[in-house]
């Protein structure tokens, strides 16, 4: 049975470790909206690059 010879040091496991993380969604400011929306997404008031896409009869804005 395979046993380590020695302990694995916190850096070594850590540096291991490294690729391991939670990526941050790609927001960007919608100057038409005054809100922020991911990036190439229509946003909830159903406006894309300035113009709206998506008419939405719930919204009274």
């Amino acid at each position: 049975m395979a046993v380590p010879a020695r302990k694995t040091s916190k850096q070594k496991k850590r540096s291991r470790r490294g690729h391991i993380k939670l990526s941050v969604p790609a927001m960007h400011y919608d100057a038409t909206t005054g809100e922020y929306r991911l990036s190439h997404r229509v946003s909830p008031k159903g406006y894309y690059k300035g113009s709206q896409v998506v008419k939405n009869e719930t919204n009274n804005d």
